[in-house]
């Protein structure tokens, strides 16, 4: 017995519509809104940049040789030292692997960890983000390290075709000028059982596929925008209160638990890399102002800087040890400008052939 619809006809009838024509309206006004809003985010100050996702981040780290030299840490080294004079000063093209907020150990464990390595790391120290014991700064790091080891074809064919539209387009700027990022703008105050967290700084440096960051003109010079990162810095760098429903007292013992744990591990890296043969330098990037201040008071350098030093043994480089070094002006207090970046990585080189005991003259 035929079933109840095989004896049922269906013709879809297509309206009698200029399909083309308005296909080419959609297609216009497509075209007019992506100009629009290009437009709209060049006028606000943006820029054709990369963003630095993990994905960049686990293809930079993937160029990464036995011998390569490493640079791991915070935004300071990612702003302040020029690969292409650390080149001519060192003999050897550095991978830059350090992240915009994050706690840089994670990532220096991932490198030494890999067995094969046994070339330099250049480790920038900022106490406050190096100690932290978790929350998004070490979340970050982990996030990048992961993504390397985990990245999808799917993730990768993405970002290949991501990168060269970024370099060409200003409005893909991720976490700004998407929908979270636009959404982020709306100013929420704190609640009861609800804290807002600070804002993040927003864009004031381009980034280039060697993820090697430079700040904008607009922020190396006094005006709105530079305002506005000095103001944000504070808020970050200044830990959050620790939850209500956990004693203080056992708060304050997991925290100072774990920060000891993380100068034990920092030590034993160390030295399991220079048993391999490896080398690694930390330094101590420049910082001023009230940030500077801040930082000095929660951990003066008597004690994270040279207990680092001391239980490792390795070779610091401090700014402040160096005139030459502490001379620059930070417009916003953190990062130095993409002029001074260069003289900066100049002036740096010689101090780090002195700690890596490279005697041979670089050529220049």
């Amino acid at each position: 017995m035929p079933s109840s619809t095989s004896n049922f006809d269906f013709c879809r009838v297509i309206p009698n519509h200029p399909w083309r024509g308005m296909a080419v309206v959609v297609a216009l006004i497509a075209i007019a809104a992506t100009i629009a809003w290009e437009v709209y985010a060049r006028s606000a100050g943006y820029g054709p940049t990369l963003n630095d996702t993990e994905d960049l981040w686990a293809q930079t780290r993937r160029r990464v040789t036995p011998g390569s030299i490493v640079i791991v840490g915070d935004s300071r080294p990612l702003f302040d030292l020029d690969l292409d004079e650390l080149e001519r000063g060192l003999g050897t093209r550095p991978i830059q692997l350090a992240q915009a907020g994050s706690c840089a150990f994670p990532v220096f464990k991932d490198v030494i960890d890999d067995e094969t390595f046994h070339g330099t790391i250049i480790c920038s120290i900022v106490p406050l983000m190096w100690l932290a014991p978790g929350g998004p700064l070490v979340e970050n790091a982990e996030g990048a390290v992961k993504r390397e080891e985990t990245q999808t074809w799917a993730q990768w064919a993405s970002h290949l075709l991501a990168v060269p539209l970024e370099e060409r387009v200003a409005f893909l700027k991720m976490d700004e000028l998407d929908t979270r990022g636009l959404l982020k703008r709306i100013h929420l105050p704190n609640r009861a059982g609800a804290l807002v967290p600070p804002a993040l700084p927003p864009y004031f440096a381009s980034l280039d596929r060697e993820r090697r960051a430079r700040m904008t003109p607009q922020c190396a010079q006094p005006g709105p925008l530079q305002d506005r990162v000095k103001n944000g810095w504070l808020p970050l760098f200044t830990p959050p209160p620790p939850p209500s429903w956990v004693p203080r007292e056992a708060f304050q013992a997991k925290v100072g638990e774990t920060i000891e744990n993380r100068f034990r591990d920092t030590a034993a890296l160390v030295e399991k890399l220079r048993k391999r043969g490896g080398k690694v330098v930390f330094v101590r990037f420049p910082v001023s102002g009230p940030l500077k201040e801040h930082e000095d008071k929660a951990t003066p350098r008597q004690g994270p800087w040279d207990r680092i030093l001391r239980d490792t043994g390795a070779p610091g480089i401090h700014f402040e040890d160096h005139p030459e070094l502490a001379s620059f002006e930070l417009p916003e207090w953190s990062h130095l400008s993409a002029p001074d970046s260069v003289e900066f990585t100049r002036r740096l080189v010689p101090h780090l052939r002195t700690a890596l005991q490279l005697n041979a003259v670089a050529v220049r």
